[in-house]
């Protein structure tokens, strides 16, 4: 199975994650309680995924993966832009993707995180 493939499956796999496409087809958005935590794109002949991340982190990470880079289209400060080239192995990928999905979450409203507590249990990020 691709990589990408693999990524889809995974993002989808989060609870109550959904996948929308308000920039056309050709970019998918993974949604949780309608804000943003992953952006699935296609540029210069590859696929790439943005994930928001802690600024300190996302420094980090582009300094150890040549696969990371600041965020496409996003604020560079808390977005990331991963290259899916098969450099970064699949786990690192999962774990960049995890650490996204709590960064929104934690922004959400309150009565939103205990919502979804409620349906998910309290550690289903």
């Amino acid at each position: 199975m691709g990589t990408e493939r693999k990524v889809k499956q995974y993002l989808l796999s989060k609870p109550e994650a959904e996948e929308d496409f308000p920039f056309g087809p050709e970019a998918a958005v993974y949604k949780i309680c309608g804000k943003m935590f992953a952006l699935l794109f296609h540029q210069q002949g590859e696929c790439r995924i943005n994930l928001k991340c802690d600024p300190e982190e996302a420094l980090e990470l582009r300094h150890v993966f040549a696969a990371v880079l600041p965020g496409y289209h996003m604020n560079k400060k808390h977005w990331n832009t991963v290259r899916l080239d098969g450099s970064l192995p699949q786990g690192e990928i999962e774990r960049m993707i995890d650490n996204s999905f709590r960064l929104v979450v934690r922004g959400l409203k309150r009565s939103e995180r205990r919502g979804l507590e409620l349906r998910c249990g309290e550690n289903f990020g």
